[in-house]
């Protein structure tokens, strides 16, 4: 009896500590909801209880005391048992009632679900919001516009708090309700009518939302040319909620690289908008949607200079006053104007690709403004000047180590480093701005560079975060140091050796150790990777001063980089810059698609071109006296491997630093040009006098056979003005095509060996030669007009973002290259296709190429034109392919590149028929290759086949029957492998009928497979 009495003592003592902070309100008015919900109906759905009422009445007392119980919730009160017990069936008697469409309860209803939301903690109501969605997206087309505004303001709140583990599921559900298509539908509806500006507001709110966490809603709505119109008519309106609206859906459309293209299209008037939004007189929040879309629309360089190229100047303007609109109080710098300058100064980051954009940062006082984020609104510049050497590097030092706006520090560098190595050779500092800003700017970078290297590991283990801020720094000196500007390289070498000038030693020392010491480990975590990279840029830095670069390569420099190269190409060590920069991570960054960024000029290889760099400089200051002496001693690298590993670089899909530093690393092996795998297989015809029809007669008598196609594509400078303005047209298919041989004299001045050597370069796209023949190619060179290789033979630094030359045929197939074809192309059939051809009176589709550049690439042509049977005399050949797949492997032929069916949204976005279409040609390519033995086209072409089946298996089944046909059965594996988990469903379907029994038990095999698989 006694216990029995302990124990309910013990109970009601809990549920007193349990009530504690519950007031009797609270109690009554969760009574009153949970008799609310007892008059409808509660039902079993799996393992969740739910609710159902269709009396109307009972719907509205029951939202009624949903409101009431949540309002009554204190913020001390909503993680207590009473609350968050309540949640699941309050949200299933809202599902309920939205679901029910009772037009008497809706909006109530759906206010309350905004009100819920807005209360309750998301890590309570999470778990059970996701039931919500369906219902209201369900609702954003209702007739009653409240209704709407609401349930896209609750939808929105979901969406903004969902966790990246529910995104798919959610993305079903949006999917299944079209809400992107009835959102957009309601933004048009509405636009020629009454069109509340609350209504647009949370329309373009949630569906800017929806574009920025889901690529697959993006095509729908920039390819909505009526919505892109209306968003455009809504620039004028002067409402700031309106304004943030506009813009955060532009910036959810330009995260589609295609959908920045579109929007960049007709874009004057929406970057005119865009930059009025971002000036100084605009509220904050405007002004960050405005530097947060430019930031989308410059995502690469094609489009930012687009962008640039319709508003540059104000672009630029408005970057510079937001970087220098803001003030210091108490030390500190309030939150809003410090987000606003991170923006700006993320904008500012498009200075990274040349432009005339970089003239205009240098009118407006960029030197100036970075001074003053760096050292706090620089204000003794007058007076800096009268400081000894010394004193100028106290003050210097003093203003970094001050604790304020580091954040922005990486920026900064960043900034100042792009200005660096984008500035031009004659910039005078004197112009634009002072030199003493200049130079101040170069101080600290180097102070901050210095004292990074001087911490050395520690850093990595004590403070991570400074060691980033401070890799900026270092890049920044390096960028400066190697600038073409002869100013500011001057300036940064000479600070920087006054800086090292007393342990500089010391650090060469530790970064020469960091570097062995890394070529022995296993493991190599980012700070690792980060370290070593730091101690690369240092070792890069010194090799540019004089005694540094000696004691670099009395220490075995040279050989310790040889051996790192080796190192990172051997072990596939991949790391891009973003893994040593935070500042430039941000929730938009992981969100992209479609964006193509070609010209990279450091790739995700950023400790590789680093070692590259060091190596080059190394190089181009004459340390090291013969070639031979950097393998001496090395049994597994030779030189002859190192050359061959350089001129993979070159030839294979490397970033262009990469690139570049390989091919100038090669001219101090005497190799100069451009490796390239066309060039290697063109290079096969330089000593042949097949298919020759050109002959250069020197003044002594002496000639070669070349190719009169390669040189006027190559070289025309050789070749007489009148063969390249030849342009008869043949009174016949096959009477045009010819046979003669054409002589072209040239000057005595012009040497044998040297010509010899410029045709090497021609065909092979780069040329070996020893230093007794680069004087009489730089002239020849220089007298033919190929730039690329001039520099190559002058060793001039490659400059930061140069395009890397490429071995392009294809203007041989227009009209030009005509008069030096010597066979006709013909698919295997064509459609009803209207066909005109200037060069000759053929009807059909066809092509005019040239057997030199197709026997090149395909042994199979070079026997048929070889063999001597009638194929190999006929001036036609038919291409056993249709028309868009022969499209496609001549341009292979031409360009060593075989062009992808589109990708991203708009391969998604792509009907069934069309995406077939596109893939039937690459299934005929594939089968091609194998009789033409064409390797490279076969092995490319099943890469796009797989990667595109992979996003479109519903296409497997006629995939594998096309693909049977063609006997391609590697390819009907990949198809039955993605039939196996539906093999139960196809053959309830009938969809089987259509294969043959090998194919069906093919399917079966894979289905088996994977059944014991698991």
């Amino acid at each position: 009896m006694r216990s029995s009495k302990q124990a309910a003592a013990a109970a009601a003592a809990a549920a007193t500590e349990n009530n504690r902070g519950i007031s009797g309100h609270m109690f009554t008015l969760h009574q009153r909801l949970y008799h609310a919900l007892n008059l409808g109906t509660r039902y079993s759905e799996g393992k969740e209880w739910k609710w159902k009422c269709t009396d109307i009445e009972i719907q509205r007392h029951v939202v009624r005391s949903i409101s009431s119980f949540i309002e009554s919730a204190s913020p001390d009160t909503l993680h207590h048992p009473l609350v968050k017990d309540s949640v699941a069936d309050i949200v299933w008697a809202l599902v309920w009632i939205l679901q029910h469409k009772s037009e008497a309860v809706l909006s109530i209803a759906a206010n309350v679900v905004v009100k819920l939301i807005r209360i309750i903690p998301n890590s309570i109501l999470q778990p059970y919001s996701l039931y919500l969605v369906h219902p209201l997206a369900s609702l954003l087309s209702s007739c009653r516009m409240e209704v709407s505004i609401a349930c896209a303001t609750a939808l929105n709140m979901i969406l903004s708090n969902l966790s990246a583990t529910r995104e798919k599921s959610v993305w079903e559900i949006l999917s299944e309700t079209k809400t992107v298509f009835l959102i957009v539908s309601g933004i048009r509806e509405f636009s020629g009518g009454p069109m509340s500006t609350e209504y647009f507001q949370e329309m373009a709110s949630l569906l800017s939302t929806i574009l920025q966490k889901w690529s697959a809603s993006r095509f729908s709505v920039w390819n909505d040319t009526k919505l892109m119109e209306v968003l455009e008519a809504m620039h004028e309106n002067p409402d700031v909620s309106i304004k943030v609206a506009l813009l955060k859906l532009y910036s959810g459309i330009a995260l589609c690289g295609n959908g920045a293209m579109k929007l960049l299209q007709n874009g004057e008037a929406l970057l005119q908008m865009m930059v009025l939004c971002m000036g100084r007189s605009r509220p904050l929040s405007v002004q960050m949607e405005g530097f947060r879309l430019a930031q989308r629309l410059a995502t690469n360089k094609q489009g930012c200079l687009k962008m640039l190229s319709l508003c540059c100047e104000p672009i630029v303007k408005a970057i510079i006053d937001g970087m220098t609109g803001w003030t210091l109080s108490s030390g500190k710098i309030a939150n809003d104007q410090m987000s606003l300058l991170v923006e700006a100064c993320r904008l500012a980051l498009i200075i990274r690709w040349d432009g005339e954009h970089h003239d205009y940062f240098w009118k407006k006082g960029i030197d100036k403004v970075l001074l003053d984020l760096l050292l706090e609104k620089f204000q003794n510049g007058q007076s800096v000047h009268l400081l000894t050497l010394e004193e100028q590097m106290s003050e210097a030092q003093e203003a970094l180590n001050a604790d304020v706006l580091l954040v922005l520090r990486p920026y900064m560098w960043d900034i100042l480093g792009w200005l660096a190595i984008n500035c031009r050779e004659d910039f005078n500092p004197n112009i634009h701005s002072h030199e003493l800003l200049i130079d101040m700017l170069i101080r600290c970078a180097c102070l901050t560079f210095t004292d990074l290297v001087r911490k050395g590991w520690q850093i990595c283990q004590s403070d991570l975060s400074e060691t980033f801020r401070s890799e900026s720094a270092s890049r920044a000196v390096l960028m400066m140091i190697y600038s073409p500007c002869k100013y500011i390289a001057s300036k940064a070498r000479s600070m920087l050796s006054e800086i090292l000038k007393p342990t500089g030693k010391e650090y060469l020392k530790h970064s020469l150790r960091v570097l062995n010491f890394t070529l022995t480990r296993d493991n190599f975590g980012i700070p690792d990777m980060l370290q070593t990279g730091i101690n690369l840029v240092a070792l890069t830095c010194c090799a540019c001063l004089p005694w540094y670069r000696s004691y670099i390569v009395k220490s075995e420099g040279v050989k310790t980089l040889l051996a790192f190269i080796k190192w990172c190409l051997s072990n596939d060590v991949h790391i891009g810059r973003l893994s040593f920069a935070p500042h430039l991570h941000n929730i938009f960054s992981q969100r992209l698609c479609c964006w193509v960024c070609k010209e990279d000029w450091e790739g995700n290889d950023i400790l590789l071109l680093y070692g590259l760099w060091g190596l080059a400089e190394l190089l181009h200051y004459g340390s090291i006296s013969k070639n031979v002496d950097i393998f001496s001693g090395q049994v597994e690298y030779t030189e002859a491997q190192f050359v061959r590993m350089l001129q993979e670089i070159c030839s294979d899909n490397s970033a262009l630093g990469l690139k570049w530093n390989a091919a100038y690393i090669l001219s101090y092996f005497g190799f100069y040009g451009f490796p390239c795998k066309l060039g290697r297989r063109i290079g096969k015809a330089l000593d042949e006098n097949e298919f020759a029809d050109t002959r250069i007669i020197l003044a002594k008598g002496e000639s070669m056979s070349v190719h009169g196609v390669v040189l006027a594509i190559r070289c025309p400078s050789l070749l007489p003005p009148e063969e390249l303005s030849h342009d008869e047209k043949a009174s016949g298919g096959s009477s045009y095509l010819h046979t003669f041989k054409k002589d072209i004299r040239l000057s005595s001045h012009v040497d044998n060996q040297a010509l010899s050597k410029l045709l090497e370069f021609v065909y092979l796209g780069y040329l070996h030669a020893g230093d007794e023949h680069v004087k009489k190619l730089k002239i020849l060179a220089k007298h033919c007009s190929l730039q690329p290789l001039s520099t190559m033979l002058g060793r001039r630094r490659p400059k930061w973002g140069t395009l890397f030359p490429i071995y392009d045929l294809t203007p041989a197939l227009a009209p030009t290259g005509h008069h030096f074809s010597d066979i006709i192309l013909k698919p295997k059939e064509t459609e009803s296709i209207c066909w005109k051809c200037r060069t000759c009176s053929l009807s059909l589709p066809h092509m005019h190429a040239h057997k030199v550049v197709l026997s090149s690439s395909c042994d199979y042509l070079r026997a048929l034109f070889q063999s001597g049977m009638r194929e190999s005399r006929s001036q036609t050949i038919e291409v056993p392919v249709s028309w868009e797949a022969m499209i496609k492997l001549v341009n292979w032929f031409y360009t060593d590149e075989l062009p992808k069916p589109p990708s991203g949204c708009l391969w998604d976005n792509m009907d069934d028929e069309e995406k077939l279409h596109q893939l039937q040609q690459y299934l005929e390519l594939c089968w091609l290759a194998e009789f033409w033995f064409l390797e490279d086209v076969q092995d490319i072409s099943y890469k796009v086949i797989v990667s595109c089946l992979d996003s479109a298996r519903q296409l497997s089944i006629k995939i594998i029957k096309i693909a049977s046909e063609l006997s391609l059965w590697k390819l009907a594996e990949v198809a039955a492998n993605y039939l196996a988990p539906f093999y139960r469903q196809l053959c309830h379907t009938g969809d089987l009928e259509a294969l043959n029994e090998e194919l069906v038990d093919m399917i079966r095999d894979a289905s088996v497979r994977l059944s014991q698989e698991g």
